[in-house]
């Protein structure tokens, strides 16, 4: 068979996203070149939302995450027969240090996702599977496009959650900040959302330029936006507040709670896991935010690297798949303690998704290519966990979706509106899922508010 050298769509992605998105924000505003990248939407003021509503943590799985490994179907016969190598062993092999963690005597975690477990077992983590995009393209651009857009139309350039947040009134009232993105350009999921910025890094807020200039230019520039025309000079004004908001917050010196630990070494003694650290460092961002209190609704997080054309590798300390899944899991785990032992966990959220999962049979270059069906997850003690939600469709080949990867039977939809309704009390669907042709389905997933 003839060795593939990665995903040449995946890899041209970023790019193609980058510039995109460079000229979508062109045309949002006046904002001058200075100013991070902060979108304003509609003024608010008077129709405050619900203040008991959750923050919800979106996180997402770019690459294609395969779910046939974070959640193993071992109860089902023809995972085994397809996968000669990569299969999770069931966890009735005492021996074998590679076996899956039961869950409910069909499905199981990987070794690399157990720190999960005790969450499962509390009711606190819920995975549904054979689930996603039910358009049936697999490419990586126009599946997480969709995905983000709620539609799978490529002529909606907002996101299902920035619509969430322009239908609905601010959590707490005069919050300069309702959304950030810790990411370097602002995901399509927040885009259209008011009060919404994207931040690579939560300790670098600096103005461009030489630092021992900074003091002047900017009292230069405060005075010069302030007699611009109101929406400049509003929009001006409440980036000036973002920033010194940003920077009294003290990132840097950010203790979490209850001795959470994020980005833990590897368990064979080894350091952090590469570019797999970014993931720590914004979940610790994410928690450090919402325990600040100064109104954040929304974060989302982007964790790259789940596109496992070749060398999967779900059981090496240093594979791909297992890095990336311990990464998940273990800080995952410290976000729980963190946010749990601040008492900030019983309105919070964790929603985590991926554009598609893999093929049901590893390709001969020891991984897997795009798929279909696949897992999502939702952490906090608001959902229904303990389970693994969905119909199984089974993995037999004349079950499979075009002959060889997992059906969908749930709309991935299902879950996040029932999550908007829910737990951050919008009504408002139509405008969060605009689609004619879809009407949302609650599973049960989480609890109302």
């Amino acid at each position: 068979m003839q060795r593939k050298v990665g995903c040449q769509e995946y890899e041209n992605l970023s790019r193609r996203g980058l510039i995109e998105k460079m000229g979508r924000q062109a045309l949002q505003g006046l904002a001058p070149a200075w100013m991070p990248s902060v979108t304003f939407g509609s003024d608010y003021r008077g129709k405050f939302g619900p203040a008991d509503r959750d923050v919800l943590i979106s996180v997402y799985l770019r690459g294609g995450c395969d779910g046939l490994t974070v959640c193993v179907p071992y109860g089902d016969p023809a995972y085994y027969q397809h996968r000669s190598s990569l299969a999770v062993p069931p966890p009735d092999q005492t021996t074998n240090a590679n076996r899956a963690v039961d869950l409910n005597g069909f499905f199981g975690l990987p070794p690399a996702m157990q720190p999960l477990k005790e969450l499962y077992d509390l009711g606190h983590f819920l995975v549904v599977h054979a689930t996603g995009l039910t358009n049936n393209t697999r490419s990586h651009f126009d599946a997480q496009q969709f995905m983000e857009a709620g539609k799978a139309d490529k002529n909606l350039w907002t996101g299902w959650l920035g619509r969430h947040l322009a239908s609905i009134g601010e959590m707490k009232e005069g919050a300069l900040l309702r959304a950030v993105g810790l990411s370097g350009t602002l995901a399509l999921t927040l885009e259209g959302g008011p009060r919404t910025t994207t931040l690579a890094n939560m300790e670098d807020t600096r103005y461009g330029g030489r630092s021992e200039s900074e003091a002047a230019r900017v009292n230069w520039l405060r005075q010069a936006y302030a007699t611009a025309q109101p929406g400049l000079s509003e929009a001006a004004d409440n980036t000036f507040k973002t920033i010194d908001l940003l920077r009294s917050l003290n990132f840097s010196n950010y203790q979490p709670a209850g001795g959470a630990q994020y980005n833990q070494p590897m368990p064979n003694g080894g350091g952090t896991y590469g570019s797999a650290s970014d993931f720590g460092n914004s979940l610790r961002a994410a928690a450090s935010l919402i325990r600040a209190d100064v109104g954040v609704e929304a974060v989302h997080v982007d964790f790259g690297g789940w596109d496992t054309h070749e060398y999967q590798a779900p059981f090496e300390y240093y594979g791909p798949m297992y890095m990336g899944m311990y990464s998940l899991a273990t800080n995952l785990r410290a976000l729980y303690t963190d946010l749990e032992a601040s008492g900030f966990m019983g309105n919070v959220t964790v929603a985590i998704v991926s554009e598609f999962g893999r093929t049901v049979q590893q390709n001969g270059n020891y991984g897997t290519d795009h798929g279909h069906g696949n897992v999502m997850m939702l952490l906090g003690k608001n959902v229904n966990g303990g389970q693994v939600l969905g119909t199984w469709p089974g993995l037999a080949s004349e079950l499979l979706h075009e002959h060889n990867a997992l059906a969908i039977t749930t709309d991935y939809r299902d879950i996040i509106a029932e999550v908007v309704q829910k737990r951050l009390k919008n009504t408002n669907l139509s405008a969060v899922f605009p689609d004619s042709g879809y009407t949302p389905t609650f599973r049960n997933a989480v609890r109302a508010a």
